[in-house]
């Protein structure tokens, strides 16, 4: 039997066997693929034959797609299955690949291939162009262009950011797991929702402590925040919360110099490819032109929402003062007080509004919008999955064929890590005769469901799970069929978050929540009455929300455009604070410390591409609202324009294809209650 047989990750013919997949498989499948890849390298770089698609590119991305049929479902297991072993193998081979990916970038005989490949490229179609477009400059961000010695140089900066970047995630996956509160008596948790309760309980017992075990897990640390009566309760846990991965824990989970490392690499590479700074270097795979234009951008969305976030801070400071005696209002009042406030001014709470979400009417409504908007049915199917609490679906067209397939990984759970994001298992791609399907994974940390109830969903939840899937079907819908530019791929950093933040509109429109609520106890939809509750409490406080995410997003780019290389990281913070916040948390916070988007999510410089999408996704929604936000013609048109296309040309291209026209921010502002007539 050969090593092939044998091991389930060396077998890329369709969907990962997470049945079978082990530790032990990690080293001798990556071993042995990067062998062969070296092999094959060479050959192709040795033929005198003329390169072409065929006989050039289709070999080296079927070798390249077999790796990341090996190293994908490894890197979404450490993801979401964390343990000591999978770590371990984990660790020792994510330098090999990085290693691997920045050689081949280095690589001049094989730029030399591409670039006769370009000289010839006129008889390729638009997708093959794009994608042979796509090489060169990533040869160039790659460090083809470099004398031997910087290149030398630039793959250790490859390396150590690399590794750097992993051990950023993991200590604030083990500080996040290592905390925990234990209460005894049951007062102190007054106000905590019941599910909340019940749930800290069953942690108590699992650990063989009495009481109430608290987290810092988001099912548990939020609603902490926004319904303990118990401000001391609240203290406690935003304090380890906002330190988490710091010096006020233990050193070995501390990422402040990891940081400090990262951002020195970072310039480094940048100025070793001849740009000035980090965030010009992180711009050249985006929309937007210059860090100049990405200021401007933020500073410009900042001034529209000061405003706002300083009538809001000033409204929740009196309310907070007035009716729940907090004269001193503190970063872990804000929630509590905030929700307090909404109550009382649209007379409905989160938890009220949570009973009517129960997850199967929730993926019910989701999965008939998309029946609506596109023509598609979604069902459950069946696939070899990583944990008994994952689901697996496929996505048919009105003929019944197959169009795309998905995992669903939705509660929250120890050795995974927290937020939600969407990853691709397998791209949509043509190979012979046959059509690969595109499959992805949704991953969300939601709260599972306590006793016979089932998991009830958070109105900003459903948001979140609206979001992810929108980031599904950008990848799912795809109509592309070659590799580099299929579904996701290929797509500029700032306009990946269009598709995903357009799907979160449809989450605030009567006739998409009426399908996709149904109370836990009664079984009755959602009433009017409360809709229009939240409908009117909709842009609550969307002002300080707006400057949160300026703040990040200026944070980040200040960190990597050069001017602060001398600069303390929270110094660079407190500068952005007292630029665009209307309200600094205290001092002990240090928010870099688990800032992962930047530090080990591949958001570096980029962080900004939330809002600048924003502005896409508000004004393509835009056109819905038009038609008719329901209008399966400009479903149509949005699946044509948008979600087919994947990266198969400029985002700009796409969205002025959809659109008619530019964007603008005019949506955007409405949107957020800030319309210049506001």
């Amino acid at each position: 039997m050969t090593i092939e047989n044998m091991n389930p990750l060396l077998t890329c013919t369709g969907l990962p066997a997470f049945n079978l997949i082990q530790a032990e498989h990690v080293t001798p499948a990556i071993d042995s693929l990067l062998a062969q890849n070296t092999t094959l390298m060479a050959q192709l770089l040795t033929s005198t034959s003329e390169p072409t698609w065929a006989n050039f590119v289709v070999p080296l991305e079927d070798a390249n797609e077999r790796l990341s049929c090996a190293w994908g479902p490894v890197s979404h297991l450490n993801s979401v299955m964390n343990s000591d072993a999978l770590r371990e193998v984990y660790n020792e081979n994510l330098p090999k690949l990085t290693q691997y990916y920045a050689e081949m970038a280095q690589n001049i005989a094989l730029y030399a291939k591409y670039k006769q490949l370009h000289a010839h490229s006129a008889s390729m179609t638009l997708p093959q162009q794009r994608v042979i477009d796509n090489e060169l400059r990533d040869f160039k961000l790659g460090g083809a262009e470099l004398a031997a010695e910087q290149q030398a140089r630039f793959l250790v900066i490859q390396a150590e950011s690399s590794k750097l970047a992993s051990q950023f995630e993991e200590n604030l996956l083990d500080a996040t797991n290592a905390f925990s509160l234990v209460i005894s008596d049951q007062a102190e948790l007054a106000g905590l929702p019941d599910d909340v309760v019940q749930t800290a309980a069953e942690l108590a017992v699992k650990n063989g402590v009495s009481g109430w075990q608290l987290s810092l897990h988001g099912p548990c640390f939020g609603p902490v925040m926004q319904y303990a009566e118990n401000r001391h309760l609240r203290e406690q846990m935003y304090k380890a919360y906002s330190t988490r991965a710091s010096e006020f824990g233990p050193a070995k989970w501390d990422n402040t110099d990891i940081i400090t490392q990262l951002i020195a690499l970072r310039h480094e590479e940048a100025t070793l490819l001849g740009y000035t700074n980090y965030a010009e270097l992180s711009l050249a795979t985006k929309m937007a032109d210059s860090p100049a234009q990405v200021a401007d951008f933020l500073l410009s969305l900042a001034q529209r929402a000061r405003p706002s976030a300083e009538a809001d801070l000033l409204e929740l400071q009196h309310y907070a003062a007035s009716t729940l005696h907090i004269a001193d209002l503190q970063s872990w009042d804000v929630s509590f007080a905030s929700e307090k406030l909404r109550v009382e001014k649209y007379a409905y709470s989160d938890q009220t509004l949570k009973q009517y979400f129960p997850e199967a009417k929730v993926l019910q409504g989701l999965f008939k919008l998309i029946q609506m908007l596109y023509g598609l049915s979604v069902s459950l199917a069946k696939a070899a999955v990583w944990h008994a609490d994952v689901r697996f679906y496929e996505i048919k067209d009105a003929q019944g064929q197959l169009i795309g397939q998905f995992y669903l990984d939705l509660y929250a759970r120890e050795h995974k890590r927290g937020g939600a994001w969407m990853n691709d298992a397998l791209a949509r791609r043509r190979k012979g005769d046959t059509l690969q399907i595109p499959a992805a994974y949704l991953t969300c940390n939601f709260s599972a469901p306590v006793g016979d109830k089932p998991a009830l969903f958070t109105h900003d939840e459903v948001i979140t799970l609206f979001h992810e899937f929108g980031h599904g079907l950008h990848h799912l819908l795809t109509q592309v069929e070659e590799l580099g530019v299929s579904g996701i791929n290929g797509v500029e950093w700032d306009a990946v978050e269009l598709p995903s933040q357009f799907m979160e509109n449809f989450c605030w429109e009567w006739d998409v929540l009426r399908e996709m609520t149904q109370h836990v106890d009664t079984n009755e939809p959602l009433p009017r009455e409360l809709f229009d509750k939240m409908l009117a409490a909709k842009n609550f406080q969307s002002g300080l929300q707006t400057l949160r995410q300026v703040e990040f997003s200026l944070f980040d780019l200040r960190l990597h455009d050069g001017e602060n290389a001398d600069v303390p990281v929270m110094q660079v913070l407190q500068r952005v604070r007292a630029q665009v916040a209307v309200m600094s948390p205290p001092d002990y916070n240090r928010f870099p410390n688990s800032f992962s988007h930047i530090f080990a999510g591949g958001y570096a410089a980029g962080y900004y591409s939330y809002k600048w999408a924003e502005v896409l996704s508000a004004d393509a929604y835009s056109l819905f609202e038009e038609h008719g936000v329901l209008s399966a013609d400009i479903g149509q048109r949005f699946w044509d324009e948008v979600l087919a296309v994947g990266g198969s040309r400029p985002a700009l291209d796409s969205f002025i294809a959809f659109r008619g026209r530019e964007p603008s921010i005019d949506a955007l502002l409405r949107h957020n209650g800030m319309a210049e007539n506001n």
